[in-house]
């Protein structure tokens, strides 16, 4: 009896390549070359404003003095560093950007599904809902700020709750509230534009399937929808976040950083601009880029989003 022997390549499973790696790299080289017009065009802009800040940060230096500038090294980092002043306004900053974001997901997500699931009228309802991100955030600030005051705003009359003479902006929790709805207000429309882009990738096959098993909505949202949406949520989170850490606008135009509503970026504002501490506002600002990229350094190790796996790689 006669056997037959069929030779099979050897296949070494510790270096076999990866599945897409050749496409991978291809899209790599493409999307390098891509941008690297605009990545050259932002080095020459910011590299200068950036390195002028970093290197003023590191003297004493005032613009009613300006023939008085002196090196001090890390001195303002340590004066930043050891006020309380500072770590105020950063848990201020905090709190601002962990409760905006996370109310702003949450009817985002919510404006999101009604605009992906609308059949009539779908242009005029997604147009109504994107109206407020299209208003001036300073004209919002003024808008938000009539409606809050106790003289003649229309907030005090609509809550039952509240006293009609209630002034929202003469203590530091009802300005920081007043301050965060109309955020929330303003932006909430982007982080729905962005979560609706997310949900367009989530196949309706998947959503037939769960329904054909038995899931109910809730279980289809929990175990279909926002997996699939993991990396447009940790999108849409991370650019709000970052956006919200440096609010500014809001906080100018309703109270200009009084009764405790003064974020970090407020106050490096005032060193710099008010006071003309153009050290000690430098420092401020490097302190500032610093932590903006430590959040978003703990949001995306929070997700611990795959963006291969997410586009199917």
């Amino acid at each position: 009896m006669s056997s037959t022997y069929v030779a099979t390549p050897e296949v070494d499973a510790g270096k076999t390549p990866p599945a897409g790696s050749d496409r991978s790299r291809a899209e790599g080289r493409l999307a390098a070359k891509l941008v690297a017009p605009a990545v050259i065009v932002m080095l020459v802009v910011t590299a200068f404003p950036i390195l002028r800040a970093l290197w003023l940060s590191f003297y004493s230096y005032s613009l009613t003095a300006p023939d008085d500038r002196e090196f001090v090294g890390l001195s303002n980092y340590v004066t930043a560093l050891t006020d309380s002043l500072f770590w105020r306004d950063i848990g201020v900053t905090v709190l601002y950007m962990l409760v905006t974001v996370a109310i702003e997901l949450v009817i985002g997500f919510i404006f999101a599904m009604v605009m992906h699931r609308v059949i009539f009228a779908r242009g005029v309802i997604r147009t109504s809902i994107l109206i407020p991100y299209g208003i001036i955030t300073v004209v919002s600030g003024f808008a938000w700020q009539f409606a809050f005051t106790y003289q003649n705003g229309f907030v005090n009359g609509w809550l039952p709750f509240i006293d009609e003479q209630f002034n929202w902006f003469g203590d530091t929790t009802p300005a920081v509230i007043a301050i965060m709805v109309s955020e929330i207000w303003k932006t909430t429309p982007f982080m729905s534009l962005l979560l609706l882009a997310g949900l367009a990738q989530v196949s309706e096959d998947m959503i037939e399937a769960a329904k054909v098993d038995g899931a109910t909505w809730w279980q289809r949202l929990w175990k279909v929808i926002l997996p699939n949406m993991r990396a447009a949520i940790m999108v849409a989170v991370l650019f709000r976040a970052l956006d919200a850490y440096r609010i500014f606008d809001n906080i100018y135009v309703m109270t200009a950083g009084a009764v405790g509503t003064e974020s970090i970026s407020f106050l490096t504002y005032r060193q710099t601009i008010e006071q003309f501490q153009l050290g000690m506002g430098s420092a401020l600002a490097v302190l500032l880029f610093l932590s903006v990229l430590l959040v978003a350094f703990l949001i995306v190790k929070l997700f611990r989003v795959d963006l291969a796996q997410a586009r199917g790689e």
